[in-house]
């Protein structure tokens, strides 16, 4: 059983690394998206470069490829500690791909298909925030910080959701550093808009 577990974390974090928004702009334009904008090879930055199309289908991508690991966790697993593993392992996977020599995204859409999958509720929340944030200061990054104070503050408050809140609470600390660029940037005004 704990070698079954053991190798569907391993597939879980290589199927995340996949680096969707590289993958699709390489195959479908001729953008290196690692070379321009963010240098980011999430949804953000390939919306800026590459289109409306191409940022919908890498943040699609990435939803999934945080949703549907985190979905197989709940027969894997039984309880919150192996589907926050799972979590932890998709998240750790999308931004710190081993096809990138470690780089990757900053995590925000694989971290919403992951906690959509465990606790919905929590999860369109939290997404909701990010898009009226986004919406009206066309900032992603600050949206993204907005959405994880919701998704913390929602699975604090529902009791069905609290075993999530730690594994939140991890992520949420990663989700900062891998935007400490982005927040320097807001707290000097020079931060790009989507």
């Amino acid at each position: 059983m704990l070698l079954g577990q053991l190798t569907f974390l391993a597939c879980a974090f290589l199927l995340a690394s996949v680096p969707f928004g590289l993958v699709l702009t390489a195959l479908l334009t001729d953008v290196d998206i690692r070379a321009a904008g963010s240098g980011n090879i999430g949804a953000t930055n390939v919306y800026r470069l590459a289109g409306k199309t191409m940022g919908a289908l890498t943040l699609a991508g990435d939803v999934l490829k945080g949703l549907l690991p985190a979905l197989a966790a709940h027969w894997v697993f039984d309880g919150p500690v192996g589907q926050s593993l799972t979590i932890l392992v998709v998240f750790l996977g999308h931004c710190y791909t081993p096809y990138l020599d470690g780089r990757g995204g900053k995590g925000v859409a694989v971290a919403i298909g992951a906690f959509l999958a465990t606790t919905p509720l929590a999860a369109v929340a939290a997404t909701g925030v990010w898009i009226a944030t986004v919406a009206v200061t066309r900032k992603s990054s600050l949206g993204a910080m907005a959405g994880l104070v919701a998704l913390v503050a929602v699975l604090a408050v529902l009791p069905a959701a609290r075993p999530f809140v730690p594994i939140a609470a991890v992520v949420g600390v990663l989700m900062v550093w891998r935007h400490r660029e982005n927040i320097r940037r807001l707290l000097s005004g020079e931060e790009g808009k989507v």
